[in-house]
């Protein structure tokens, strides 16, 4: 992995981080108490954030069999990383095939330094970090071009990273410039919270995450993930719950919805 020289900022575990929540949700260790008591404010709000939480990882390694599988992605952009847990996304990709190269970024220093020591790759393929904010693209696109060949199809996972660029015209400019970016064949997969699942509960959880100084989110409905992917081939079953996006088979029938939504879509 490339070192990236540019100083974090200085890490505060009084205050309660997204990515720290996410980690606590999902049985991780790497939080702190300002963390673990806005998780638990909000797991009172909808008790079965955790299984939304598992939905959202599980898609991402669906999804990114698919990608590396049967599409032959082999470059990836990890956008809002988050801390490190298992089947990340070079773990997936260079399992299937192992000269994948994938970069990724996020803001918080925490995920910073576990990045550095855990996020190392194949001998094969590549695997990087950057440090830096998704709705600076161009400095995105500009860093990631070190590792990745951007005439060559790339897949743009935004996986919970959306919801905090709260401006719909602004987060409608950032993924159009990263796609703007990328060749035909490339792929976009979201994913981002929504109020079509237990509605009232899922926006009370936004105002307690949003008042207790975690990064200002919001939620959009299916309607208007779906208009993220204008302009892609929107691969099937759409916008949809995380846990009904292509589910592995199981003898329980079908999952419960998840008020964590996603899409796949394929630049033409």
């Amino acid at each position: 992995m490339a070192e990236q020289h540019a100083p974090p900022p200085k890490l505060d575990p009084n205050i309660p981080h997204t990515a720290r929540v996410w980690n606590y949700w999902l049985g991780g260790k790497d939080n702190y108490a300002a963390d673990r008591a806005v998780g638990d404010q909000i797991r009172q709000v909808i008790p079965d954030i955790v299984d939304s939480a598992r939905a959202d990882r599980l898609f991402l390694g669906r999804a990114v069999r698919y990608l590396a599988g049967e599409a032959g992605i082999r470059q990836f952009l990890d956008l809002g990383t988050g801390l490190p847990t298992a089947d990340n996304t070079h773990e997936v990709a260079q399992a299937i095939a192992p000269e994948s190269r994938i970069v990724y970024v996020d803001n918080d220093p925490l995920v910073l330094t576990h990045a550095r020591a855990l996020l190392v790759g194949s001998p094969e393929g590549r695997t990087d970090y950057i440090h830096a904010d998704v709705r600076e693209p161009e400095a995105v696109i500009e860093a990631a071009k070190a590792t990745l060949d951007f005439s060559r199809p790339v897949a743009i996972m935004m996986l919970g990273i959306l919801n905090f660029v709260t401006d719909d015209d602004q987060a409608d400019a950032v993924v159009r410039r990263f796609l703007d970016a990328v060749p035909s064949g490339s792929h976009l997969a979201i994913a981002h919270p929504t109020a079509e699942v237990n509605g009232d509960a899922a926006r009370e959880a936004v105002r307690i995450g949003n008042e207790a100084g975690v990064a200002q989110m919001c939620l959009r409905d299916r309607e208007r993930l779906t208009r993220f992917f204008d302009g892609l081939e929107l691969l099937p079953p759409g916008v949809v719950s995380c846990s009904l996006w292509r589910p592995s088979e199981s003898p329980f029938g079908v999952p419960d919805e998840v008020y964590q939504f996603c899409g796949v879509g394929r630049k033409v």
